[in-house]
């Protein structure tokens, strides 16, 4: 099984840039979406069904071109569910989850902390999603939470550690949070194969940052402990460049 996870940066924009292309030569089972800033009927359905994904969900937010997230496959789930049932998260569109029949795949978009205000709400966003995941894994223990996080958790995932310690995606709450929410269950799928630094996932769009690899890693593919087992790959596919971010994979036997 191979699974995507890829904050496209709005899903119509990356069309225009080969996104479909690049889907069909890189041919996962399931591909999770973020920040897609689109609704459904905004979305190109049939050529994506024609690139190979028949099945496809998306969770949009409620404020027009914002946020929002998606899941396409080639199974079909046994079920899907949108959002969490938590208000605060559901209308910004940042979660989905596909059920199939030996685990579950989420797609999940962690709200960044660009100001006071937002950077409270990520707070309370990640004490609420904590406790979602806890009371989720007794019914579902088998989950791939595949996402934009919007944390870098160690000084190797990111390209400045010093200097961007008092900022938000590198917050020293931020990283613990995310350290404690791997070790609730899960594992760093990409650090279990691989613990080189320069390894990351976004790149800001000045200064020439993706070119000189001044980034951050702020995506994962998170597996649960039960599935530790299945780990047989998992790499960041940083040749896709149709977002600020690129695609990260893993694969389960």
């Amino acid at each position: 099984m191979r699974i995507i996870s890829y904050n496209v940066n709005g899903i119509r924009a990356a069309i225009t840039k080969g996104f479909l292309d690049w889907l069909q030569a890189a041919q996962p089972d399931v591909i999770c979406l973020q920040e897609i800033k689109a609704t459904e009927d905004q979305i190109p359905v049939e050529a994506i069904t024609q690139a190979g994904y028949p099945y496809q969900y998306y969770h949009s937010a409620t404020k027009k071109g914002y946020s929002g997230v998606a899941i396409l496959s080639k199974i079909k789930p046994n079920a899907v569910v949108h959002g969490t049932g938590i208000d605060h998260m559901d209308f910004e569109g940042r979660n989905i989850r596909a059920d199939f029949d030996d685990f579950s795949v989420m797609s999940l978009y962690l709200p960044s902390g660009t100001n006071m205000d937002r950077l409270d709400h990520k707070f309370m966003f990640m004490d609420d999603f904590q406790n979602y995941i806890n009371a989720l894994k007794v019914e579902i223990p088998n989950l791939v939470i595949c996402g934009d996080y919007n944390i870098c958790h160690q000084p190797i995932d990111i390209h400045d550690p010093v200097r961007n310690k008092n900022v938000s995606g590198f917050l020293p709450e931020e990283r613990a949070w995310l350290d404690g929410f791997i070790k609730s269950g899960f594992v760093d799928s990409f650090r279990h194969f691989n613990s080189e630094p320069h390894q990351y996932s976004w790149w800001s769009y000045r200064a020439g940052a993706r070119k000189n690899n001044k980034g951050w890693r702020i995506d994962y593919n998170l597996v649960s402990d039960s599935l530790k087992h299945k780990l047989k790959r998992a790499v960041i596919l940083s040749d896709a460049v149709h977002s600020d971010h690129c695609p990260i994979l893993v694969e389960l036997e």
